[in-house]
């Protein structure tokens, strides 16, 4: 018994310099508005539905842009084995975990490339996160496909 609560007090303490040490980072408020989404998610509540500065495209108006080959980067901010177990065509994966340990992550997209972030639906936290991290990096033509791919996948649109 003494074991697991060493070992859980050493984990715990871990997982918290861990934190820190991504979080110096970023600015104050990049974290705390990170922190407010993953809060949300671990209570299980829809994420706000806009941010400011970062443009919502709904299901209809991305399959459009597919259609039309409108030239912009889609990104799927899920965990990696969602990702490659389905996705929505064309996807490049950026976990938004993988962005807040390392903003130079974002090196290989230029500031006014036009990207698109999606992850798992209305309380899922990774692409709201990922969205104000890259708009701090200087990112302007953000979108957020706030719906995600199970919204995608209702509507019978294309995965890979």
């Amino acid at each position: 018994m003494k074991r697991i609560l060493v070992l859980s007090v050493v984990c715990l303490f871990v997982l918290g310099m861990t934190t820190l040490a991504f979080a110096s980072q970023w600015p104050p408020e990049v974290v705390a508005k990170v922190k407010v989404f993953k809060d949300l998610a671990t209570d299980k509540k829809d994420m706000p539905p806009s941010h400011e500065g970062v443009k919502n495209i709904t299901t209809a108006e991305l399959k459009k842009w597919m259609d039309e080959k409108k030239k912009f980067i889609l990104l799927d901010n899920r965990v990696k084995d969602q990702y490659d177990a389905e996705k929505i065509k064309g996807a490049e994966w950026l976990l938004a975990d993988h962005l807040l340990a390392d903003p130079k992550l974002a090196d290989k997209y230029k500031k006014d490339d036009i990207i698109v972030l999606y992850c798992n639906g209305v309380k899922c936290w990774r692409s709201p996160a990922a969205a104000v991290m890259l708009q701090h990096l200087g990112f302007k033509n953000l979108y957020w496909y706030r719906d995600g791919i199970p919204v995608w996948k209702d509507a019978k649109y294309p995965t890979e």
